[in-house]
């Protein structure tokens, strides 16, 4: 049972697509038959010499067949249409539920998803339930082909008609058999080492300074070959399958027009009639065997996918109103909303452990609380609406450096825009850039050095609009000129909107926003 049921309008084109479906499949099926029986008759009638060629009607057959090759042509458009309509909006709507339902979990107690895997059940998993969704009419539309098919086979009598409907209705499940063990073990190898190499790629891009700087691209190109063989073989049994099952049609196919041909009376037009009937009946059941093929891949994918629906909670729309302030502990420290406070301490002792705690991205190792709440007691949603945190890694996305604003909150104005990079010394810098706001990055920031990185990454954090403002080293990266101008305009911006500051930084200057430090060993 497919556990993501489709929309009402969805599943109204499918029906339409059905409609097209069925239609293809009877055109086709008549085509062939009728063919058969125009060339047969023509080719008696010419045998037969003149005044049977002349009393032989050509027009209207040949008319007709025309017709049908117009009509299975038009109703296969409309079912491919139609079908890929209604899979493409229905997998955009999941994958946007299912990105909810990630965005939405503590990552402090989250089931740890690594970027590669998580984009592999995205886009490979949901890719295959969107094949599900295409293939969906055909399978009806060919049980009506195959009826119909018998129904003509009928006119060359009952025997031919009921040989070829006991082979029709055993070929579905022999289909699905030869499918299971072909393609069962492969589907579910292909799905791991698609995960694992989607995950190495994530890793590898992020590094890849490093990977360059030290010489190390052999190495690593070698770890991905290593990583793809795994797949490269899955995908070959896969492939392997496809074969088998084709012949296997191939097979059934002229097994079906032998029988037929073997069973039938009556003239022999008639006969050529049933024979490619049959011939058209089993080509039509080519969407079993293309359903069973692919149905091992499906059943992976949706396994996988389920492990993401069934994640608790759902992405809530960020609020349009800010949240009430509230007061900070640390240790045996409270800070009252609007404080401004530097962690200080030596590397290695948990400062940026703390700050990431303060955001809700990690378990507190600290005595902290929220209000009169332990930080671990408090929801990710409750933490997220109270601090915005620049990090001492900047994370951006891929996009527009206005796109990597806008995520702070709903309804950011350029004007807002400009004024937060402004008090990011990052204004100029962009101002200068032909596209501006416009200037696309990727998702490492791209062209952009790392302290313009953290500068836009501040920025950000200053658009959130939340009470209390997590700073992880944010001069890092910057000229001693830049870091005071930074300093002093982030203290203007401070005073101006009297949102709290807790501070992490090894270096001087920055310290000076701080009305006091806290030593992290004491608490």
């Amino acid at each position: 049972m497919n556990p993501f049921p489709l929309a009402a309008p969805e599943r109204r084109t499918l029906r339409q697509a059905l409609a097209c479906a069925t239609l293809a499949g009877l055109a086709a099926i008549l085509l062939l038959a009728l063919s058969g029986w125009f060339l047969t008759g023509a080719a008696i009638a010419g045998a037969s010499g003149a005044a049977a060629v002349a009393a032989f009607n050509y027009l209207i057959p040949s008319a007709a067949i025309r017709g049908l090759a117009i009509l299975r042509t038009g109703g296969r458009y409309g079912e491919r249409l139609l079908s890929h309509q209604a899979a493409l909006t229905a997998m955009a709507d999941l994958r946007g539920r299912l990105f909810g339902k990630l965005a939405a979990q503590d990552s402090r107690t989250a089931p740890d998803l690594a970027g590669g895997d998580a984009s592999a059940r995205l886009i490979g998993d949901i890719e295959a339930l969107e094949d599900l969704v295409v293939r969906r009419p055909s399978r009806p539309a060919s049980l009506a082909a195959a009826c119909f098919a018998v129904a003509l086979v009928a006119l060359a009598g009952w025997k031919a008609a009921l040989a070829l409907a006991i082979l029709l209705a055993a070929l579905p499940p022999l289909l699905t058999l030869a499918a299971r063990r072909l393609t069962t073990r492969p589907a579910a190898d292909a799905a791991e080492a698609l995960g694992a190499l989607r995950t190495a790629f994530v890793d590898y891009a992020a590094a890849r300074p490093e990977i360059i700087a030290y010489g190390l691209a052999p190495r690593v190109a070698d770890t991905i070959a290593e990583l793809a063989r795994p797949l490269d073989r899955a995908r070959a049994a896969l492939a392997r399958g496809d074969g088998v099952v084709a012949g296997l049609l191939a097979f059934y196919g002229t097994l079906a027009a032998a029988l037929v041909f073997a069973l039938s009376e009556g003239a022999a037009p008639i006969r050529a009639l049933a024979l490619l009937a049959a011939a058209a009946s089993v080509e039509a059941m080519a969407a079993f065997a293309r359903t069973a093929l692919r149905q091992a891949s499906v059943e992976q994918g949706l396994a996988r996918l389920a492990t993401l629906s069934a994640l608790p909670g759902d992405l809530a729309p960020s609020p349009n109103t800010a949240a009430t302030p509230l007061p900070i502990t640390l240790g045996a420290e409270q800070l009252a909303p609007g404080a401004r406070v530097a962690i200080t301490g030596a590397s290695g002792t948990g400062k940026t452990r703390l700050i990431e705690a303060l955001a809700g991205l990690r378990m507190p190792v600290h005595p902290l609380a929220l209000g009169d709440t332990p930080l671990a007691r408090c929801t990710a949603d409750a933490l997220r609406r109270q601090s915005a945190l620049a990090p001492q890694s900047a994370v951006l996305i891929a996009g527009s450096i206005g796109d990597n604003l806008r995520v702070a909150r709903p309804g950011i104005t350029e004007t807002e825009m400009l004024a937060a990079l402004h008090t990011a010394c990052l204004d100029t810098t962009v101002a200068a850039m032909p596209a501006g706001l416009d200037t696309p990055i990727a998702e490492a920031g791209g062209t952009l050095s790392g302290g313009e990185r953290k500068r836009l990454s501040l920025a950000r954090a200053l658009l959130a609009r939340r009470p209390w403002l997590l700073l992880d080293e944010p001069s890092e990266g910057l000229d001693a000129a830049t870091e005071a101008e930074l300093v002093a305009r982030l203290r203007g911006w401070l005073d101006a909107t009297g949102t709290g500051l807790v501070l992490v930084s090894h270096r001087h200057a920055p310290l000076a926003l701080a009305d006091r430090r806290i030593d992290i060993a004491t608490l």
